[in-house]
């Protein structure tokens, strides 16, 4: 298109070999749309923000996401291969899944349930809401503008609640169910790269580890781990002579639980960054066990007991499925999995989520990962703009900030759309100014900076 600048082609080129020419001009005003553009992210809020609020046929617009042709699985090996070469291409992979929930209503919204709104929750009290769960895969990264690690979404699912599943007469898939699924088929995509799956406690379960952990090249999960889950010892050797089916698992070990409350217990000291960002001093203890849950086999795990010797930190525990991971590797593994929580903030924040308004099935599962995506690709735009230097850091009298944050990524890319000569039809005279030179970086700040 006329107004996009190399470093925003480059970025979304490689994605126009799903669409047909018609639909990829179509999305790609969308895709620029749903950048410039602040409040409800709607098919007509992109196209007011486009110039074209006049459009007759806008119906095309819409059917990029209602009923044309193009596969939403091949768009998120795209954007993954794009996040690997350009953000992480050498290290080891990390990847944090965590479900969300989109809240939203409507009789025409077939998939949505009754979830605990875990933005709106508390310890004390819980509150529920009706929308759609999506669970989501994103990459871990280090970006050049910021101390903490990024997660960048890349592949996001709908999982269906088991009323629309039993109304549509769907078998219903789990939380775990659909991990094993999303898991399996980023294996396919990477067959030979080290990746970690790194999760919250809803992912702690033999199923989801077995999987993992029988793949061809398996993939190292990394959970948050139950006190009371069944532990227990290596099956004793074989007894010659002895008939009957092998043993599976010796006998049953103490809990986590009762190991934690023990007074023998002997503690590591050991000193980690925390989730705050703070390096604290605590206390582990760790060791191998096998995992059993009725009805699957008992799967081998390395579990970290951590506790906070002041007594100001809940005492948890992690598991992870690589038996050689040390105890300070599994903890920063499990940390990062903090970074997805912000994230899902930054998208409801600065690219809103939860805005939206399509009632089409196509149109509700394409949407939300299309945002999701989008989070991603500012990103890489920035990148690409950037090409190493600082991003611009917001700040005023009331307000500072010592490193870029999202709404100062997305500003700089807004910013480099706005005033590209690609975008821009100012006449030649360079002498004339309309506006003092105060009042035209306020307004355009405003349209950067707006959410």
């Amino acid at each position: 298109m006329h107004f996009l600048t190399p470093a925003v082609e480059n970025i979304l080129i490689p994605f126009s070999a799903l669409f047909s020419n018609p639909v990829w001009f179509h999305a790609e005003v969308l895709i620029i749309g749903s950048v410039l553009c602040t409040g409800k992210r709607t098919v007509t809020s992109a196209l007011r923000i486009m110039g074209l609020s006049d459009e007759k046929k806008f119906t095309n617009y819409h059917r990029v996401l209602n009923r044309a042709k193009w596969n939403s699985l091949h768009t998120a090996k795209i954007l993954l291969s794009l996040l690997i070469v350009m953000v992480s291409p050498f290290l080891p992979i990390i990847i944090a899944i965590d479900e969300t929930v989109e809240r939203r209503k409507g009789k025409k919204i077939k998939a949505k349930g009754c979830y605990r709104d875990a933005v709106r929750s508390t310890q004390n009290k819980v509150i529920h809401c009706f929308g759609l769960k999506w669970i989501s895969m994103q990459l871990i990264v280090s970006v050049p503008w910021a101390r903490r690690a990024w997660s960048l979404p890349f592949f996001t699912v709908l999982a269906p609640s088991k009323a629309g599943n039993k109304a549509n007469g769907k078998r219903h898939k789990t939380t775990v169910d659909w991990a094993r699924q999303m898991i399996m088929q980023v294996r396919r995509w990477l067959p030979l790269r080290a990746i970690v799956l790194v999760g919250d406690g809803a992912y702690a379960a033999v199923s989801l580890a077995l999987c993992c952990a029988g793949l061809p090249m398996p993939v190292t999960l990394v959970a948050r781990f139950r006190l009371d889950a069944a532990l227990y010892a290596p099956p004793p050797p074989d007894q010659p002579g002895k008939r009957g089916p092998k043993p599976k698992k010796g006998k049953r070990l103490a809990s986590l639980a009762q190991r934690i409350k023990d007074p023998t217990t002997i503690w590591s000291p050991i000193k980690v960054l925390w989730y705050d960002g703070v390096m604290r001093n605590l206390e582990i203890f760790s060791g191998t066990s096998l995992w059993y849950t009725p009805g699957y086999d008992p799967v081998y795990v390395k579990w970290v007991a951590v506790r906070d010797p002041k007594g100001q930190l809940r005492t948890e525990a992690i598991f992870c499925t690589d038996l050689k991971a040390c105890a300070c590797q599994i903890i920063r593994w499990s940390v990062l999995r903090w970074n997805i929580e912000v994230t899902f903030q930054e998208l409801r924040a600065h690219l809103g989520a939860e805005t939206q308004r399509q009632w089409s099935d196509l149109a509700i599962m394409r949407t939300t990962p299309v945002l999701f995506g989008m989070f991603s690709i500012v990103v890489l735009m920035a990148l690409e703009i950037c090409k190493g230097e600082n991003i611009p850091v917001f700040t005023t009298a009331w307000y500072k900030k010592s490193e870029a944050t999202f709404s100062d990524v997305i500003a700089l890319v807004r910013r480099h759309i706005w005033t590209s000569k690609y975008y821009a039809n100012s006449g030649k005279n360079d002498d004339i100014s309309y506006f003092s030179e105060n009042l035209f970086e306020t307004m355009l700040a405003e349209l950067c900076y707006g959410t």
